[in-house]
């Protein structure tokens, strides 16, 4: 098992203040318990004012001011920002939203990914920057572009994405009936005559056909995945070692980011918890005045697990936030704690650095509402005195040894959640939900969860696997669950279409070699509306499937209609439906007791990280919670644990 010494580190934008003031800024940092900071992902207009006409020498500056401090440099390609100059060169790099309306200069992200001089401009830039900065001793790690798939920026209905779509249907079906066929065309008189016929799936009379809107997603998520390719690819003309990160998103699902991955050393991602709670949230407003101050409990877990994944092991935050945000509906601030709880549950689910956005709050532009660890004024935010106080208990305690895999895997398939999107059957269904619904209700019962890719090959680790929602069984997944010997909880809506979105020809969710069940036909439900269970509290919401159990399937629950709602054979589940909290409680655990996981239902807020033979508690509510109920299993020095209050025990039985 190796150990693990998390670090802390910072976002810094030197280019926004004085150079005299860049000593104290780095000399601050260190006393504060930072040891990274990271620079320049927005920084191409100071590095190339105008075109080839480069300035070095306020980075060069930067870098060595940072370092002589003692500081290690996460340096960011600034791609995300091409600068005004560049539109001049390329006047059609902008991207184009559904309406066809070209989306314009003056915020960020404002390029198409499928504009072909623009990634060479990227790559450009890149390579000039690898260059001069590859072997400097104080640059530790590279970071691609900023937030891909950030504003809505990964599908454009541009003349470029159409060309390159075009180019990228005939390679992949070579001839044009092959792509009627696969798309089905000859419904509604659709087919087409030449690849040059098919135009991109927007702007139809009504819904264009699925498949090409599902084609399309796949060319854009290439498209996202090129791009960085060929920033790594020139950072590495110069560059062999140092290693390369991205910092994804929370709920940005437009492309997939494990084949993103596939070209890195590591993942990161921006963790925004109150920002999110208002802008990617689907509880009610009950829940999110309950958790205003603190985020939701188990959004901030789930991504920890999912760029774990994507990192294959190796991951960091990128940006916490420290202090309200400027973005979302509305922006509270933290509860105090918050903030080093956020941090401590990072590191409790394996992040290397926990690094915070951002040192000073910009007095201008329009970021300027956005808090930092300094105020403009550069005296004290709130979040800096739990940095340092994080940073302290860091510096005094022993290393951390992460598990190399949890009892319990999901997977998540991002080729899904385009499928749904397209083609969601209910307002109410998406598969982000689907899939972040199943998790919850596993951390309400006090586990800890891994994120599997869909084409993982081994599961041998795990008790119990869930395959939730996944739209078409990915190539081996179905031999590598069987070969598992795990529990395996599949559904709803998994393997109900083929790789080309139709229904499969033995029904979903086609999978005979693992359990004997046909859905026959499925419903979505109005919101207002819920279906009793039978014998049982909690209701299914928004989707059912009817189920058709072979005569070596057992039903284990139905609904209050009598029919059935959970089926098992050996050790293989099928859900059909998508439930409430209290039904996914009750399956949850019927589920997890098969696979011989014990549970305890935790308080609301209360939520549990197993690291090595180490059990870390988190406080999400607003009032202090008992761990009494724990005691016997884990062994807390504490018993009571107060709001935002973090815990660290031991196992006293391994579970």
């Amino acid at each position: 098992m190796n150990s693990m010494k998390p670090e802390l580190g910072v976002c810094y934008y030197p280019e926004h203040w004085p150079q005299q003031q860049w000593a104290a800024d780095a000399a601050g940092m260190v006393a504060s318990g930072i040891r990274w900071v990271r620079i320049a992902e927005f920084g191409w207009s100071r590095l190339e004012p105008q075109p080839g006409q480069l300035d070095w020498a306020w980075l060069d500056q930067a870098i060595a001011v940072l370092a002589a401090a003692g500081l290690k440099i996460v340096l960011g390609t600034p791609t995300a920002t091409p600068p005004r100059w560049m539109l001049r060169q390329h006047p059609k790099l902008l991207a184009a939203d559904n309406s066809g309306q070209v989306r314009g200069f003056g915020s960020r992200r404002h390029y198409d990914f499928s504009y072909l001089p623009y990634r060479a401009e990227a790559g450009r830039i890149c390579r000039l920057m690898a260059e001069r900065y590859g072997t400097h001793p104080a640059v530790a790690f590279w970071q691609t572009d900023n937030e891909y798939g950030c504003h809505d920026t990964t599908l454009s209905y541009s003349a470029a994405a159409l060309k390159g779509f075009r180019r990228w249907l005939a390679a992949r079906y070579q001839n044009i009936d092959a792509l009627n066929t696969a798309w089905g065309n000859v419904f509604w008189s659709m087919e087409y005559a030449d690849f040059a016929e098919i135009e991109l799936p927007h702007l139809t009379v009504t819904e264009a056909n699925p498949a090409h809107c599902h084609d399309f997603r796949r060319y854009s998520s290439e498209q996202v995945v090129a791009f960085n390719q060929a920033q790594v690819a020139a950072i590495r003309q110069h560059d062999k070692s140092t290693p390369i990160l991205h910092n994804y998103m929370g709920r940005i699902t437009d492309f997939d980011h494990f084949e993103l991955g596939d070209d890195l050393n590591a993942a990161s991602w921006d963790s925004y918890p109150l920002g999110f709670l208002e802008d990617r949230s689907e509880e009610g407003d009950a829940w999110k005045q309950r958790f205003m101050r603190q985020g939701d409990p188990d959004f901030q877990a789930f991504h920890h697990d999912l760029y774990r994944a994507v990192g294959k092991g190796r991951w960091w935050v990128m940006e916490q936030q420290p202090g309200p945000v400027n973005w979302a509906p509305y922006n509270p601030a933290p509860l105090a704690g918050m903030v080093r709880l956020w941090a401590w549950e990072a590191i409790a689910h394996g992040a290397e650095v926990v690094s915070f956005f951002r040192w000073r709050q910009a007095p201008f532009a329009q970021e300027q509402m956005h808090a930092g660890l300094l105020r403009p004024d550069s005296q004290p935010a709130p979040a800096l005195a739990e940095v340092q106080q994080l940073a302290a208990e860091l510096q005094h305690r022993a290393p951390l040894h992460p598990e190399a895999s949890a009892a319990v895997a999901i997977v998540f398939d991002y080729e899904s959640a385009w499928a749904w999107e397209t083609q969601p059957q209910g307002q109410n269904f998406s598969y982000f939900r689907l899939v972040f619904e199943q998790y919850r209700a596993l951390r309400r019962l006090g586990l800890s969860i891994d994120i599997c890719a869909p084409d993982t090959a081994d599961f041998s680790a795990y008790q119990l696997v869930l395959v939730p929602g996944m739209m078409h069984w990915k190539p081996g997944l179905q031999q590598a669950l069987k070969q598992s010997q795990a529990s395996v909880l599949i559904g709803p809506r998994t393997g109900s279409k083929t790789a080309d979105f139709s229904i499969p020809a033995r029904l979903p969710p086609n999978c005979q070699t693992l359990i004997d069940v046909t859905v026959s036909h499925v419903e979505s439900l109005r919101p207002d509306v819920g279906i009793a269970l039978h014998n049982h509290s909690g209701q299914i919401q928004h989707w059912r499937e009817y189920l058709q159990p072979g005569t070596t399937t057992e039903v284990l629950l139905s609904a209050a209609d009598d029919i059935a709602l959970l089926v098992q054979s050996e050790h293989y589940f099928y859900l059909g439906a998508q439930l409430d909290a209290a039904a996914y409680q009750q399956v949850m655990q019927q589920v997890c007791a098969h696979a011989g996981l014990a549970t305890v239902v935790l308080p609301e807020g209360l939520r549990l990280r197993t690291c090595g033979t180490e059990i870390f508690a988190f406080n999400y509510a607003a009032d202090s919670v008992s761990l009494e109920m724990l005691s016997g299993v884990y062994d807390f020095q504490a018993k009571q644990l107060a709001a935002a209050g973090v815990a660290q025990g031991h196992l006293q039985a391994h579970t």
